[in-house]
């Protein structure tokens, strides 16, 4: 399958350090975080790549990274074949941005309070000059709306006469203005209660369905990644551990931090297997571990594991960065 978006040694560094005065004084030196450490993977059209991890693994740089809003310190990131990087500087920036989009995190934040809904969603359909006139706009966004399930009324109310969930679908009616073909969705429904992340999480997947999107999910929450995967990457302190088929990871995951966040799942159906909490804290990321970065935290840890940074190779089909899997250990 021909992959529509290509990663590869995605890096990002950002400078933490303290004023320049305050270093001289205290005598510190300049620190920085590398909140994305060599992430490589690729998504074919048409598919869902879910990234799990912590707070703080580096799952929300990663997102701003592909969609051009931080400029990567290292490494690539392609879109249909071309180099985004040199396309946002070129003269097709706006054609690029127009075939992807982001779905933020927040649905109170990512929505201007003062505006209504027919110029937050209509918004991206001017800017990119694909609704001339009054009376088409309101069309366009009407159809958007209904499209989320929102009403075509809807589109003279401002953000605060909606609920949480409501307001995310407005965020995605936003997002699919442009028709675009590849969106990053942030933790689109983090915020939202249980049964309202269910009804946008479907209308995302009904909307994939119809449109043939391409989706990035990022998300903490296993169960959500379970509905709405094809494929599970597996982010720690900035790098990828593993990266499988959403089926593989759930029946027989590899790495131990894999494992971790597996087991900390509640047991719903009661089937009598063991809960174990996740151990240990995230290291801090100003100053990570040596070697593996979960060696700290991983019952199959060795000397090699302290001494040595595991690559993330490839175990039938599936790539894990681990010693202990490379060596039979587990």
């Amino acid at each position: 399958m021909m992959a529509l978006v290509e990663v590869k040694d995605l890096a990002k560094t950002f400078d933490v350090s303290a004023p320049w005065l305050n270093r001289v004084v205290e005598r510190k030196p300049r620190q920085f975080v590398h909140a994305v450490d060599g992430v490589s993977f690729s998504i074919a059209k048409g598919r869902t790549l879910a990234l799990v991890g912590e707070s703080g693994c580096g799952k929300s740089t990663v997102a701003r990274l592909l969609v051009g809003l931080y400029t990567p310190t290292r490494g690539a990131v392609s879109f249909d074949g071309r180099d985004t990087g040199a396309t946002l500087k070129s003269g097709e920036a706006r054609t690029l941005r127009r075939r992807m989009q982001m779905i933020f995190q927040d649905p109170y934040a990512s929505l201007n309070p003062r505006w209504k809904v027919l110029d937050i969603v209509g918004e991206p359909l001017r800017e990119h000059g694909m609704a001339e006139g009054g009376d088409v706009l309101r069309q366009r966004v009407a159809e958007l709306l209904e499209s989320v399930g929102l009403a075509a009324a809807d589109v003279h109310k401002f953000p605060h006469q909606f609920s949480g969930g409501q307001r995310q679908r407005i965020s995605i009616a936003r997002a699919l203005a442009t028709q675009p073909e590849f969106l990053v969705c942030d933790e689109p429904t983090s915020a939202l209660d249980v049964s309202v992340q269910a009804q946008v999480l479907n209308i995302m997947k009904d909307l994939q369905r119809q449109r043939g999107l391409t989706y990035l999910f990022i998300s903490h929450n296993l169960a959500v990644v379970r509905h709405v995967s094809d494929d599970v990457g597996v982010m720690y302190l900035g790098r990828l551990v593993e990266l499988s088929p959403k089926q593989a990871l759930f029946a027989q995951p590899r790495h131990p931090y894999t494992r971790m966040l597996l087991d900390a799942i509640p047991d719903i159906k009661m089937s009598g297997r063991s809960r174990t909490p996740v151990q240990g804290e995230v290291p801090n990321p100003l100053n990570p571990p040596s070697g593996c970065s979960f060696h700290p935290r991983c019952p199959h840890a060795n000397e090699r594991c302290s001494r040595e940074r595991p690559a993330l190779l490839d175990f039938q089909g599936i790539r894990v960065a681990c010693h202990a899997v490379e060596e039979g250990r587990i």
